[in-house]
């Protein structure tokens, strides 16, 4: 609003000093930030003080982890802090008329009520399984088909295609004036990392030529990007079981997505780093500090020991963002390294489950590869009978959060390399 309202001033003609501040997506995401983090300092107070006074707090199953049963009474539902912390600086300091932020804070609002429905559940209807897994998938696809078809569709979300074009650089491109005339719209290339070339396009992975490969295409894409959101939010909500774990590996991962989408914004360092050049791209820089404001505002809160967990309500949603910003910025296959914590932490899970029931039907008696599943209650198990006993003894939980959030920022230091390692 706040920027809308300069540009407005711009437009009539007014000329007072720092009108042309909003102007730069630097000091708007640095606006974003700052107002993330008061935002998420001051509402975080008084909706603990709210969740405590109603006595919305987290049903503890004692399943023999250290400092687990002092746990329970945590109040619960504090990703409405979140979502809350990104969606008011985004509004104030965003461009709200940006495709990219648009379709981001849907994303934000839309996995946010699942994930609120999910908690309400739990805590209100006191159903420890919460809403139907069915529900949640439902909405996730859904979310995915929106965004896939806009991602198909929209003349907003194109990016210069350098193999189709008479210009040797982006920044030649930038001085002729021309850069309109040489976006490619409706494309379904993407960026692939470790490859000189480092472009894929999906429409390879289609087994028709001639017009029936070129819907076919469409159809492949978005099926990925479904799965990718998909798998995004399910990796964060896995990864929520230990205060300040999802919330500092989404930092990192927010602020890595952070940075690809400001250099897949500016023409010259997309044309430095041989990467595409995404128009309008830039602005998704300035939600994404405002993502990373409200979970360093939230993590005032939610560090060891907790004073409030996220729930669904805040894993959900900041897993559907980092899925959504990587697709829009075409980087969804740097993904399995970028978020290797959550691709982890899924996997455990379903080697796990698989296992255990295929030892079951085997033996009579299951049995586990991992102490406990997701892989960061393996670290907080006592040793029992798995095929992974390693360590012997039971790591404390702030250890083993700190350790997690040390391998996210060398996975996202190496995300960043892989645009020069080729």
């Amino acid at each position: 609003m706040i920027y809308h309202l300069f540009e407005y001033f711009k437009a009539q003609g007014c000329d007072f000093p720092g009108i042309g501040l909003m102007s730069y997506i630097s000091f708007r995401a640095i606006c974003c930030s700052v107002a993330a983090i008061a935002t998420a300092l001051i509402m975080g107070k008084k909706t603990i003080g709210f969740l405590q006074k109603k006595q919305i707090g987290e049903e503890i199953r004692d399943l023999g982890l250290e400092g687990q049963l002092a746990k329970k009474g945590t109040p619960t539902m504090g990703g409405i802090i979140i979502i809350a912390s990104i969606v008011i600086p985004i509004l104030l300091f965003g461009d709200l008329s940006n495709i990219n932020n648009i379709l981001l804070i849907v994303t934000t609002l839309w996995l946010g009520m699942i994930g609120f429905a999910d908690d309400y559940t739990k805590v209100f209807k006191h159903n420890k399984e919460g809403i139907s897994g069915k529900y949640k998938i439902l909405g996730q696809v859904t979310l995915g088909l929106v965004v896939g078809l806009t991602l198909c569709f929209s003349s907003q979300l194109g990016f210069r295609d350098k193999h189709n074009n008479n210009y040797d650089s982006q920044v030649e491109i930038a001085a002729a004036g021309d850069i309109g005339s040489v976006v490619s719209l409706e494309n379904t290339k993407t960026t692939i990392p470790f490859v000189k070339n480092n472009e894929f396009d999906y429409k390879w992975l289609s087994p028709f030529k001639g017009k029936l490969g070129d819907y076919f295409k469409w159809i492949i894409y978005i099926l990925v990007i479904i799965f990718i959101i998909t798998a995004c939010s399910n990796g964060a909500n896995l990864t929520d079981g230990m205060d300040g774990l999802t919330t500092g590996v989404s930092a990192i991962i927010g602020t890595t997505l952070g940075i690809l989408a400001y250099l897949s914004g500016h023409i010259v360092y997309s044309d430095y780093l041989n990467i595409m050049y995404i128009p309008n791209s830039g602005e998704i820089l300035v939600f994404m500090c405002a993502f990373i404001g409200a979970l360093l505002g939230f993590l005032w809160y939610n560090s060891f020991p907790a004073q409030v967990f996220m729930g669904d309500t805040g894993s959900l949603a900041l897993g559907g963002i980092i899925g959504v910003c990587a697709v829009l910025i075409r980087k969804e296959l740097l993904l399995p390294i970028l978020c290797g914590i959550f691709l982890v932490e899924s996997l455990s899970v379903i080697i796990q489950r698989c296992y255990f029931k295929y030892t079951k039907k085997k033996y009579g008696a299951g049995r586990r590869v991992f102490k406990m599943a997701p892989l960061h209650h393996h670290y907080q198990k006592e040793n029992i009978d798995s095929i992974i006993k390693k360590p012997y003894v039971a790591l404390p939980e702030a250890k083993i959060v700190i350790r997690f959030c040390i391998v996210s920022i060398l996975l996202g230091v190496l995300t960043l390399v892989t645009l020069k390692i080729r």
